[in-house]
């Protein structure tokens, strides 16, 4: 088996497929359509794809790149994201005028960047940034990163945990083109899916209804435009429970009265991260 990620290696992306498939081989992708394609095509391959943050929320595009490839759903994880501010190993920090890293690091990195009064400079992603001052020897640019980017491209950390707001999580899920999931036990899961409500009044509250009737808890109900459309919108839902628990199946027939469209993207064990 064969994880593909988005970005550069040394990547947050890149660090979770590593905690996540030790062993396994890794390749970096420029696109996260990129990793989505590459799975469509072959069984072989997985990849692991950051949905949303505890302080910058969703990951833009994807939800239309779940809807468009349809791929399953086999696992989730919540990885801890700690920024690192790094330089070329004979750089002097007080040389350094600007930092270069990926627009939400950026963000959540600006009481050291204030401080030490450095300029932003907007990047495609963090290890890439990395990358970029290491390859050019640029000497007057710090990188914001992971620590295994510093690792790979011969950077010294100046400063570690280096953003404002402590408890900064990814939430990824692994994917990939083969329907499976794992047998029904006396254990957490989550039924993942997505629907297209039908364009009536009340349609999202019949919809919500079979899981309030059966006791079923949701822990995620996120909407988007269907094709830069603003009469229908598809949700991605993710439930509390097995698809083969008679409750959740119950919720999911009447769910299925009041959509336009069904579609199940995995049934997997909940994180142990999650409080249920």
């Amino acid at each position: 088996m064969k994880i593909v990620y988005q970005g550069s290696p040394g990547a947050y992306s890149h660090l979770a497929a590593k905690k996540i498939y030790t062993g396994c081989e890794t390749i970096p992708c420029k696109t996260f359509e990129e990793c989505f394609k590459i799975c469509s095509e072959d069984e072989k391959f997985r990849t692991i794809i950051p949905v949303e943050n505890s302080i910058a929320g969703r990951v833009a595009d994807i939800q239309y790149l779940i809807n468009k490839y349809k791929l399953q759903i086999y696992a989730e994880h919540f990885e801890s994201i700690t920024h690192n501010l790094m330089i070329l190993p004979n750089t002097n920090i007080k040389e350094v005028k600007a930092v270069r890293s990926h627009s939400q690091a950026i963000s959540q990195c600006q009481k050291i960047i204030n401080l030490k009064k450095l300029e932003p400079i907007i990047a495609a992603d963090t290890a890439g940034s990395a990358k970029y001052i290491s390859e050019n020897k640029i000497q007057n640019e710090a990188a914001i990163a992971s620590e295994l980017a510093a690792e790979i491209y011969k950077l010294k950390i100046v400063e570690k945990n280096i953003e404002d707001t402590k408890g900064n999580v990814t939430r990824f899920l692994i994917m990939g083109r083969k329907a499976e999931h794992p047998e029904f036990e006396k254990k957490n899961y989550i039924t993942s899916c997505i629907f297209k409500v039908k364009n009536k009044p009340a349609a999202l509250y019949k919809c919500l209804g079979g899981f309030a009737t059966n006791n079923v808890n949701l822990s995620k109900l996120e909407s988007f435009s269907d094709q830069n459309s603003f009469e229908q919108y598809l949700f991605i839902c993710d439930i509390y429970g097995h698809i083969e628990d008679p409750k959740i199946q119950k919720s999911l027939e009447e769910l299925g009265f009041h959509t336009v469209s069904l579609d199940i993207l995995g049934v997997y064990e909940a994180s142990s991260y999650r409080k249920i």
